[in-house]
């Protein structure tokens, strides 16, 4: 299993988090919907995908990030 992923929302909006391969498909999708201000925490266990690069891809209001996440079996 991955370290969980946190993170923080300062006001309510709709949120999606996204597990992506290497090859731009998405495969995961953690959070989808609307979510209070705090602070969430997420895992995935990769359960079922084989080992390599994945992209965490997160869109809360106007604002996106992108992690590159190494899952090791």
């Amino acid at each position: 299993m991955l370290k969980p992923h946190p993170f923080s929302l300062h006001v309510a909006g709709e949120v999606t988090l996204r597990v992506y391969d290497a090859l731009g498909r998405e495969v995961a999708m953690l959070v989808d919907g609307v979510r209070q201000p705090g602070t969430y925490t997420v895992r995935w266990s990769g359960e079922g995908y084989p080992s390599g690069l994945y992209l965490l891809s997160l869109k809360a209001g106007g604002y996106q990030e992108s992690r590159k996440m190494v899952l090791m079996k």
